[in-house]
This record gives structure tokens, C-alpha cells and sequence, in this order.
């Protein structure tokens, strides 16, 4: 009888399933998208409810879709957006308050005090990254500190907390399990990445009582099963990763220097960096990218916070386009960008400038601009913020890199492929299955029981892939990077109300 994995993809704006046969094809899927709470400028939410609700649903709905039934799933796989926090109720499972998502900011005026305090370098030595609001430890201490008898609740172990793994499995398995993977530990700035373990300073710093954190557990391997009630029978669950390490296993880059971008909500350039560690001296931050059988493999990684949610903007503020598919047909209307260039800094800037207080900044408007160039020039904005990372992690490699595999929902997009790779002078390299977030934590599942018997056997899986090759001049390139390196400095002085 055939067998299958399942594959949980929770990202930030939707809770997808997938059902995955042995020769690595997806075969059923189900999905919903996901409210996105905005309760004041800066501040980002999610209902957790919400999310396990919609998530089980999407798990239902694969299964119906692939025609099997709880009984024909060898085990489960979780990827999921990282840094989001919640804080529930160990023993109710209800959440205190609603999930702080990654992308808000509202603790950024708590990452300037450990600035100020002089916490930043030890805190960037021991968890490799950058003191900001995008990770997690600030977001737990807020919640602490603002919802009523938290902090003494926490310290008595009465609530857990968790990124959106540790919730899933939490209720996959009937709340009685507790875990996380290193992928999703070394981004909460509370993991020491050395040692594999909670820092005991630095959750003092943060006044984060260790008895709410989850134990850590290999991202490969058996960690608990569902529960008779969610999927009418129990399943191993034996795969866990933060979705962009997950993405960079699913695309097979199994060899230090092989590299990745997601572009999803944000955009995320992984590079395999190894078995050991390789700290960043140019604003990129060091992580876990996966521990199998307690070996631990190292990535360099850039964050870009606003990628798709730029078209989004497009879609749901300025209503120039009805669909974020229609972006490309609406670029496609323009030759070029008319010299108009848009930095969607909504929330600050990320990798490799980490200024929480630049905003966007459109410019080189005239009579003639039209939705167009508007279009044309919110796709550029991602390629070259990508590009900013890319030439920050060949400064750190001391290297040049050769290709970049991309995956996600806008690496459907062929202008913007195409304007990646002549921005960037390299072969960018989309598989025909473009959901690698999902197939990694497939993957990671698999090989916990044994279905697949290891990487060799997963890079034959891989599917053909389009080769987008440069095409623009070293002239044009080094132009249009220049103007691009302005309209950074532009935000940022904006931001912090410095003469332009």
C-alpha cells in the first residue's frame, strides 16, 4: 500500500498542507489565508486560534484532495514562519494575548535600551544575530511585561512559549508536547549557537524565565505523534524547520556555499555555511540550518523584510492592481522603469543595514509616470534589495557566486526573475516545483523513518529546472546600483529626519 508524507507549510500569511509520494511529487493540497492585525502603525498580530484552525483545515482538506487517509501518512513535516511568538496557557492551551509576527516592531525601543546597555556584540557572538524586533526574545519579554501576571505565571512554568512550530506540534499532539528544532531556536536571539543551548545570560537580559522555553529537539527526527482527536490516529511528527532553512533543504543545497532566496512576504538569501559557524562582518546574521542525527549545519542568512507584501501594498492600498499575479502583466505595460525607484521600507530595513528607523521613499516621479513604472518599479525593489544581501555575502565568502535557486510565490514571476539575474550578473535557477519550503519539510520527515534514505536519494527528486540567465550590461548594471545605493541613504536620512 502506498505511503505518504505530509507536509506542514504555516507562513505569514497563510496555513498551507501538502501530501508528498515517494518520488517527491506533491499530490494534494489545501490552504487558507490568514488575518493579518495591524492594531497600530508598526505593530503586526495573529490570531494563534486562528492559525491551528485554519492550519488543521488546510491538513484535512490535502488529505481529501490526495484521495487517503490519516492511516496512508508514514509521518508529518513542519516548516513555519519564524520568530512570530506566542505565549499560551500550558495547561488550557489558550494563548494569553495574539502572536506578535516577525515583522512587527513595536520592541524596538527595548533593542535600543540593550544597545545602550552595551548587550549587543555578546548578544551577536553568542546567537549570531543582530539586536532587532524581527527576532523573538524582545517580543517575549513585551508580552511579559504587558499582559497582567505573566511574568510571575512564566516563572512558575504555568505558560509555554513557542514560535509557531512549538504551537503546532503543541496542539498536533493533544498539548502535550513541548519542542522546538535549532533552526527555530537560534532565531529567537535567546540560543546560544555554540553550544546548541538556551543562554542562561542572555534570557536574564530579557527577564525570560527558562521554564517557559521549549526543549530543543534534532530537526530531523521523532518527536512526538498527533493525537487520536486531530488526525483520527497517530502520527510520528519527525521533521521540523524554520521555513526558509527549510526551503534551502528543500532545494537540495546540501553543500557548504550553495545558496538560496525564498520570495515570499520578505525575501531570504540562505547560503550553506557548513559545520561550523561563519559570523558575518558585513550585517548578515549567523543561524541554524538544520540538526540531523545532533549534527548541526551552519547558514548565512540576509533578511529583507518587505518583498511581496510590497505588491500587496500595491493590491490592498493603492488598489492599482486586483490580483498580486496581475503585477507582471502591469509592469509588462512600460519599457523600463521610467528612473523611478521605490524602497518599500515599511518596516524598517533589514539585512544588510538593520536600520529600524529608515521608511519608504519613492522617487524620480514626473507627469508621465504611470501604474506602470509604479509596477516595474516595486519589482525591482526586491531584486535589488536581494542584490544588497548577495554582494554582503560574497564580501563574507570571499567569493563570487555562481547561481542562486529561488523558490516562492513571486519567483513565478519571469520580469522579475529575469531583472534578478541582470541586477545580480548570475544564473538564477527556479525548480518546476516551486514550493520547496513545503518538499524541505517533507524531506527532513522522510528521512527521520527512513522513506527517503538520505540526500543523495533527495537530489535525484529534483525536478527540471528554468535557468534565467543576465542579460544587461556591466554599464547599465553598475548605474542602476548606484541609484539604487542613493535611494537607500535617502530612507535612511528620511527616517531619522537628517537633511536628504
Amino acid at each position: 500500500m502506498a505511503r505518504y508524507v505530509m507536509a506542514i507549510d504555516q507562513g505569514t500569511t497563510s496555513s498551507k498542507a501538502f501530501i508528498v509520494n515517494k518520488s517527491g511529487k506533491i499530490v494534494g493540497r489545501g490552504g487558507y489565508e490568514l488575518t493579518q492585525i495591524y492594531p497600530q502603525a508598526g505593530w503586526v498580530e495573529h490570531d494563534p486560534m486562528e492559525i491551528w484552525e485554519a492550519q488543521k483545515k488546510a491538513c484535512d482538506d490535502a488529505m481529501r484532495d490526495a484521495s487517503i487517509k490519516p492511516a496512508d501518512i508514514e509521518v508529518v513535516g513542519i516548516a513555519n514562519q519564524r520568530e512570530t511568538t506566542i505565549v499560551w496557557d500550558r495547561e488550557t492551551g489558550r494563548p494569553v494575548t495574539n502572536a506578535i509576527v516577525w515583522q512587527c516592531r513595536r520592541t524596538a525601543n527595548l533593542c535600543e535600551r540593550l544597545i545602550e546597555e552595551g548587550r549587543g556584540p555578546t548578544i551577536r557572538s553568542k546567537t549570531g544575530l543582530v539586536v532587532d524586533a524581527y527576532f523573538s526574545g524582545t517580543k517575549i519579554q513585551w508580552i511579559l511585561q504587558s499582559v497582567p501576571g505573566a511574568m510571575e505565571r512564566a516563572s512558575r512554568g504555568e505558560l509555554c512559549f513557542g514560535t509557531v512550530d512549538s504551537w503546532l506540534v503543541f496542539n498536533l499532539t493533544g498539548r502535550k508536547t513541548h519542542v522546538t528544532d535549532p533552526s527555530n531556536a537560534s532565531r529567537t536571539m535567546l540560543l546560544n549557537i555554540d553550544t546548541g543551548a538556551w543562554d542562561h545570560e542572555i534570557t536574564r537580559w530579557l527577564s525570560v524565565p527558562e521554564a517557559m522555553l521549549p526543549e530543543i529537539v534534532n530537526s530531523s527526527g521523532i518527536c512526538g505523534h498527533t493525537a487520536a482527536e486531530v488526525f483520527r490516529g497517530e502520527i510520528p511528527i519527525g521533521g521540523i524547520a524554520g521555513d526558509q532553512q527549510a526551503a534551502l533543504f528543500g532545494q537540495s543545497c546540501f553543500q557548504r556555499g550553495d545558496a538560496k532566496n525564498t520570495y515570499g512576504t520578505g525575501c531570504f538569501v540562505l547560503v550553506n555555511a557548513g559545520d561550523e559557524p561563519l559570523r558575518s562582518t558585513r550585517g548578515l546574521v549567523t543561524s541554524v540550518g538544520w540538526r540531523i542525527r545532533n549534527k548541526t549545519t551552519y547558514v548565512l542568512e540576509g533578511s529583507v523584510f518587505i518583498a511581496g507584501a510590497a505588491v500587496q501594498w500595491l493590491r490592498d492600498a493603492l488598489g492599482i492592481i486586483k490580483d498580486s499575479a496581475d503585477v507582471e502583466a502591469l509592469a509588462r505595460t512600460v519599457p523600463d522603469n521610467g528612473n523611478v525607484y521605490f524602497l518599500p521600507a515599511f518596516a524598517g530595513i533589514g539585512a544588510p543595514y538593520w536600520d529600524m528607523g529608515a521608511r519608504g521613499v519613492l522617487v524620480g516621479l514626473t507627469r508621465g509616470t504611470a501604474a506602470g513604472h509604479l509596477a516595474r518599479a516595486t519589482l525591482e525593489a526586491i531584486a535589488h534589495q536581494t542584490a544588497d544581501v548577495i554582494a554582503a555575502i560574497e564580501a563574507d565568502w570571499d567569493g563570487t557566486l555562481r547561481e542562486l535557486k529561488v523558490d516562492g510565490g513571486a519567483s513565478e514571476n519571469n520580469l522579475l526573475m529575469q531583472f534578478q539575474s541582470d541586477i545580480l550578473g548570475a544564473n538564477v535557477v527556479r525548480p518546476a516545483n516551486i514550493q520547496a519550503t513545503a518538499m524541505g519539510a517533507a524531506y527532513l520527515a522522510g528521512l527521520a523513518t527512513g522513506y527517503w534514505s538520505g540526500p543523495e536519494e533527495l537530489k535525484q527528486l529534483e525536478p527540471p529546472a528554468h535557468r534565467f540567465v543576465p542579460s544587461m550590461t556591466e554599464e547599465e548594471r553598475t548605474e542602476r546600483r548606484k541609484d539604487w545605493q542613493r535611494l537607500v541613504r535617502v530612507a535612511q536620512a528620511w527616517g531619522d529626519g537628517r537633511p536628504v
